[in-house]
């Protein structure tokens, strides 16, 4: 049993009261282990994608025990009916867990009996007909051209040491200059920077990508590199913090928080948000939706899809500001 000691040492939690492990026969245990293992080495998922997927199982299970009030294992799972899922889906949203949440409770219970059902431990198809809640896509909310150089000049002329102006403005230079997300950028080392007009980014699901760096972003990193004081070891960090260490990126959101609050910008304004300006304004000067994936590294067209809506609800806004009729 001592490859169960990870997960008995925890509570699997739902709200304010949790399950204990020894609720779980060995079987589910055993399962859940290997299937834990299989998304960190063979789909190499994130840390944050692992631990929400570990909570929606958790939810599940917790549910289940309340429920039916005996020790869960493999052949429980198995027995599950379309409509023991959608009770379960209706007590969280009784438990007011938001329909975004909901969503990706049935993604992550799915992925695991798709998983027990590849490894022949059993096969149960009632999941597949769950519906998904419905959501309400949130529009991307990009800077205007004028903000985005706001934010860098106002980066350049930091009060504090020099170099960390010249750090902050070439990070934001190459949020809004190449699209990353700010877990790339800051994933950077010194090796990406070996090509002269492009970087390789290593994105969601350890995905990689090449991006192409305009002259205005080579030429903010390269300040960067001279002033700042410590050295650039081909596998040390590109951003690093005051202590040479990797930069955090609540340091760096903090940064920009403090740069919106002296411009007078909304909070929408955000290391995100500068990723959304550079795809909205490719966008609106004829980029096509293939090219603008590529470069944003989604794995589906929908998601490039949405930066559509932003340019047709901005030129709306043009339209009702400046025709005659419109008054």
């Amino acid at each position: 049993m001592a490859r169960f000691a990870g997960v008995k040492k925890s509570i699997l939690r739902s709200g304010a009261e949790g399950i204990l492990a020894e609720n779980l026969a060995a079987d589910l245990l055993d399962a859940i282990v290997k299937w834990q293992k299989w998304l960190r080495h063979e789909k190499r998922m994130s840390e944050h994608t692992l631990a929400s997927y570990r909570f929606d199982i958790d939810n599940l299970l917790h549910f289940l025990n309340q429920h039916r009030g005996r020790q869960i294992n493999l052949a429980t799972l198995a027995a599950l009916t379309l409509t023991d899922f959608r009770a379960w889906l209706a007590h969280n949203a009784a438990e007011n867990r938001v329909a975004s949440s909901r969503a990706r409770a049935v993604a992550g219970v799915r992925n695991f009996f798709r998983w027990l059902d590849r490894s022949g431990q059993l096969h149960n198809g009632a999941i597949e007909f769950l519906k998904l809640p419905k959501l309400a896509r949130r529009l991307p909310r990009p800077v205007s051209i004028g903000e985005a150089e706001d934010i860098v000049m106002l980066a350049r002329n930091t009060p504090e040491e020099s170099w960390i102006g010249a750090r902050d403005e070439a990070l934001f230079v190459l949020l809004y200059g190449a699209g990353l997300r700010i877990g790339e950028a800051l994933g950077l080392t010194h090796d990406n920077l070996a090509q002269k007009d492009r970087i390789t980014v290593t994105g969601k699901g350890n995905k990689q990508r090449s991006v192409p760096l305009l002259p205005v972003v080579r030429t903010a990193l390269a300040k960067y590199l001279t002033v700042c004081p410590y050295p650039s070891k081909p596998e040390t960090s590109l951003f690093v913090g005051v202590r040479g260490e990797k930069l955090n990126p609540a340091v760096a959101q903090r940064h920009l928080r403090a740069l919106r609050r002296q411009l007078n910008l909304p909070d929408s304004v955000t290391p995100h948000a500068l990723r959304h300006s550079f795809a909205t304004h490719l966008l609106a000067s004829g980029a096509d939706l293939r090219s603008l994936q590529e470069l944003l590294g989604h794995s589906s067209l929908s998601t490039t899809q949405l930066y559509t809506q932003v340019d047709s609800q901005q030129l709306a806004q043009v339209y009702r500001a400046a025709h005659p009729r419109a008054k």
